[in-house]
């Protein structure tokens, strides 16, 4: 069951941003906010077109016992600029407590610039399971049995 609280630590040096939040009554997904450290005069970071670039938050978390925090792409950053989370979704294990750094990629055609206190990924909660490894000789049978990539078809109809 996951907890009720995400420990957030807001990390020296970093200019003041929003705290992960939930933008809607439903929404799955925390937005997380680009920020700088307070020594950057600059306070914006470009990632040109085909490049990527890691972009700090400037906190540290604690994530609930028994989860892990997933790094996923906004939707209007990827359909209006290009920019997605790289290695979507991301990975952060339960254990970590280290500056969260988001690893943004610009497939756009034109360079993207990421200012301070920017919305640029989102962070959902969810449970793990671990369970124990069992090596066995056959696997049950299915209908779709090996079949991979592609196997079950395109059309709905």
């Amino acid at each position: 069951m996951i907890q009720d609280f995400l420990q957030v630590k807001r990390l020296e040096g970093y200019g003041l941003t929003d705290l992960p939040d939930f933008k809607s009554d439903f929404s799955s997904g925390m937005d997380i906010c680009a920020n700088f450290l307070e020594t950057d005069l600059k306070k914006e970071l470009l990632i040109p077109s085909n490049g990527r670039k890691i972009i700090s938050t400037g906190l540290a978390l604690e994530i609930p016992k028994k989860c892990e925090g997933q790094i996923r792409s906004r939707s209007g950053l990827s359909i209006d600029h290009g920019v997605i989370v790289l290695n979507s979704p991301g990975t952060i294990d339960e254990d970590f407590r280290g500056h969260l750094k988001i690893i943004l990629a610009n497939f756009g055609t034109e360079d993207y610039f990421i200012k301070q206190g920017d919305r640029i990924a989102q962070l959902v909660i969810v449970n793990i399971v671990r369970p124990q490894i069992k090596l066995v000789e056959n696997l049950s049978e299915t209908k779709r049995g090996n079949k991979g990539f592609g196997s079950t078809g395109i059309s709905s109809i």
